[in-house]
């Protein structure tokens, strides 16, 4: 589908930086209502909750790992980092200028991937490899990445010695207690090794090593290692830009209720760079990119700003994938875990429901 011509010259500009969860989905609905550039060092985007599956069964990252061209119809790639912003451009690691009317700035948190398909489909391959020859796993951090890895490879590998390293007094902290406790019971089944207010000295262990020692000495001989501590946030190359003083103590970008950069009519930022009290989840990225969309569509019509959609808090909402088929999940009123909410997670990882979101054919398609 193409713009109609006699809208061409009034479309406005809409640049969206940064190609990850929200990011994708707000450059996909803004396509045929603006002048739509993506600005993204990548030519995928990939559904990063879907990546844990894929290291334990490749084919998974078929469906998972989506080029932009595929849902992008109508609107442009770039395919280089942004470094610098003005008023009215975006500069570009390779030394462009691209224009804008409305910036959406979704960069995520700090990620070194390939800038092709084909390379990050072979890393997923080069991963299911190397756990597949292992006799023993270390896992060090105990969030939701550490967690769920540790589950996927022991659902599928229960032959395997997997050892799980956290640091802190429980696994997964950034939800409730007994979430965290029917977490930890459940990885115990089955028989993965849980160490808690435990860490690991990476920085002296030596490079093809398997011996590891923790913080109270105790050595750990594992063939492969996975760090899943925090990444930090793709934010460090804004505080060189006119966005300087717009930033919150932890990185991220300060919005108003309808997600604008505070002090900029026309700027917003979207997902885990935005402060927006919540926790950091996949689906609340989404909600983001929807909202923002809705409000640029509104701005970009002459409605009034009264109008505008807001973000509202919503009560803690958190499922857990552990492995193929049990989950734990929190909800405001309850936490269970086991085979219920597994079916409404474990089994697909809402891939099918993001893909049919992006416009895609839910199921495996050959590219």
């Amino acid at each position: 589908m193409e713009r109609p011509p006699e809208m061409g010259g009034l479309w406005k500009r809409v640049v969206v930086i940064g190609g990850g969860v929200a990011g994708s989905l707000i450059a996909k609905s803004l396509q045929f209502h603006a002048d739509v550039t993506l600005i993204d060092p990548k030519e995928y985007f990939e559904i990063p909750w879907a990546s844990l599956r894929a290291m334990v069964e490749p084919s998974f990252a078929e469906r998972s790992v989506i080029y932009h061209k595929d849902y992008l119809t109508n609107g442009r790639l770039v395919m280089s980092k942004a470094i610098n912003i003005s008023k009215s451009e975006v500069l570009t690691a390779e030394g462009r200028m691209v224009a804008y009317d409305y910036l959406v700035i979704a960069t995520g948190h700090n990620d070194s991937f390939p800038k092709t398909r084909t390379e990050r489909l072979k890393e997923y391959r080069a991963e299911n490899k190397k756990i597949k020859a292992a006799s023993s796993v270390l896992i060090v951090g105990g969030g939701p990445t550490g967690v769920e890895l540790a589950a996927e490879i022991a659902v599928d590998h229960p032959d395997k010695r997997v050892v799980l390293v956290h640091d802190g007094s429980r696994l997964l902290e950034f939800i409730g207690p007994k979430a965290a406790g029917k977490t930890l019971e459940w990885l115990k089944s089955k028989n993965v090794e849980v160490k808690l207010r435990q860490s690991v000295d990476l920085n002296n262990s030596l490079e093809g090593s398997t011996t590891y020692v923790t913080s109270t000495g105790e050595i750990i001989i594992a063939d492969c290692l996975f760090v899943c501590t925090g990444k930090p946030l793709a934010s460090a190359w804004l505080k060189e830009t006119m966005l300087k003083n717009s930033f919150d103590d932890f990185g991220r970008l300060k919005v108003d209720e309808n997600l604008r950069v505070k002090g900029y009519k026309n700027i917003f930022a979207i997902g885990d760079i935005a402060d927006v009290k919540e926790i950091k989840q996949g689906y609340l990225a989404q909600k983001h990119a929807l909202i923002a969309a809705k409000n640029l569509k509104l701005m970009m019509s002459g409605g009034k700003e009264s109008k505008m959609a807001t973000l509202k808090p919503h009560s803690m909402k958190v499922i857990v994938s552990l492995g193929r088929y049990d989950a734990v999940a929190q909800f405001p009123l309850t936490t269970i875990i086991g085979l219920v909410p597994g079916l409404i997670k474990s089994k697909d990882l809402f891939v099918g429901k993001v893909r049919k979101q992006l416009g895609l054919d839910p199921r495996l398609v050959n590219s």
